[in-house]
């Protein structure tokens, strides 16, 4: 739901189309993880500077976009996707590659109601950060920019800033889940930022609606019940 959410806030409201958004699910998760596994960083700094590193990867990679549109930004997100993916399968001594890198748990119980409630607080956080962007000048000014840049840049809207903006907090947001996803399954492996991954946050985001965060949690949690409930149907789930 954080990571949908925030894809909605980056193409519903920003207007950038990208496909990379698991990428940073899976930066934000591997960083809190190897922060914690080798330099015994307490959790919760290792999700910071998780997120931390996504907002700068992501403001890079807004950088590196700016004069891309449509199809050759979601190509270009697509590339990033899979060449992270490619580093974590190589840098085995470091990643684990496919095998996958067991990461400390956040709570040492058996019950996952710890993390549910905490998930739920990170969810309304996450959240209600993001209305309250969209609602701010901020907000206005991406949906300044996805309607037409020109005439943004003509009313004095800084196009270039806002859209390195809009990279960096929605790629911190998916960081912050990366990282809270990592340490409640307690192993990583690449497929965690795969485009499977990202053509159901899609898909998520589309059947909620992508210009509304609430309709697109809703979309997430109904997609997700949808996952788990057709479980034993195979390739029709």
């Amino acid at each position: 739901a954080i990571v949908t959410a925030s894809w909605a806030l980056l193409a519903g409201y920003a207007g950038q189309f990208s496909f990379g958004h698991m990428a940073f699910v899976s930066l934000g998760a591997y960083t809190s993880g190897l922060l914690v596994m080798s330099f015994g960083l307490p959790i919760p700094l290792g999700i910071a500077a998780g997120v931390v590193m996504c907002a700068v990867v992501g403001a890079g990679i807004g950088y590196v976009c700016l004069r891309m549109r449509g199809p050759y930004l979601a190509l270009f997100t697509v590339a990033f996707s899979e060449v992270l993916r490619i580093v974590i399968v190589s840098e085995n001594e470091v990643t684990g590659g496919s095998g996958g890198l067991e990461v400390t748990p956040l709570f040492h119980t058996r019950s996952d109601a710890p993390y549910y409630y905490l998930g739920l607080v990170l969810l309304g956080g996450s959240l209600g950060l993001m209305v309250w962007l969209v609602r701010s000048r901020w907000g206005l000014f991406f949906r300044a920019i996805r309607e037409n840049e020109s005439a943004a840049a003509a009313a004095g809207v800084k196009v270039v800033r806002f859209r390195v903006l809009a990279f960096a907090i929605t790629s911190s947001f998916a960081g912050l889940a990366g990282g809270f996803f990592g340490h409640y399954i307690g192993i990583l492996t690449p497929d965690i930022g795969s485009v499977d991954q990202m053509g159901l946050v899609v898909a998520m985001a589309v059947i909620g609606g992508a210009e509304n965060l609430f309709a697109a949690t809703l979309g997430a949690l109904l997609c997700e019940a949808l996952v788990e409930a057709l479980r034993s149907y195979d390739q029709w789930r």
